[in-house]
């Protein structure tokens, strides 16, 4: 990438065309440990996909704060997460509107992708214990609630985490819900 936008040169056989030579930043995004010590390596900042991976987010972060070598494009380390919202109008309609998440993943760990399904009132139907333990695994940093509530769960994220910046993904079933929810997640920030 690096290369494929830097100003055109006599080796370099593809252009981005618009892009070439336009400095635009680069982060390493990943899952796991290595992106972490990649992106320590180069001294880009870093983005952990904890938004459907978070076991490893703190281990990663670590990681690449302690072998962090400062480059060209950034002194010191900077680090965004990722992490999945779903704000409501109040704490138990968006514990509700989380069902469609966590059953997407259920489908991931069942072996399948599935079409997005509607919220149900109890998941407590459609998956085993084991099922459940992992599906809240893989959502582990899944924050739901209403904007004061988001804000406090956020902060305390934050506050833990040391994140620089935020990825939220918010994926309610409903187009309308998934609209209100970036709505209230912007109404958390500002209170």
């Amino acid at each position: 990438l690096l290369f494929y936008f830097s100003p055109p040169g006599p080796d370099q056989k593809v252009r981005a065309i618009p892009g070439a030579g336009i400095e635009i930043p680069i982060y390493i995004l990943g899952s796991s440990t290595y992106s972490a010590e990649l992106a320590a390596r180069m001294g880009r900042p870093y983005a952990f996909a904890g938004h459907f991976a978070p076991a490893e987010m703190m281990h990663a972060f670590d990681i690449y704060r302690t072998q962090f070598k400062p480059s060209a494009v950034l002194e010191k380390p900077y680090v965004m997460a990722g992490i999945p919202v779903i704000a409501a109008d109040s704490d138990q309609r968006a514990e509700y509107l989380a069902t469609s998440l966590q059953q997407t993943f259920l489908g991931l760990i069942r072996g399948g992708r599935t079409s997005p399904k509607p919220p149900v009132e109890s998941m407590d139907l459609l998956w085993s214990s084991r099922e459940k333990s992992a599906v809240e695994s893989m959502l582990g940093l899944l924050v739901t609630g209403s904007p004061k509530t988001v804000r406090k769960k956020l902060d305390a994220f934050i506050s833990e985490s040391g994140a620089d910046e935020l990825i939220i993904t918010s994926d309610p079933f409903d187009f309308s819900d998934r609209l209100r929810s970036f709505e209230l997640i912007v109404d958390a920030k500002n209170l």
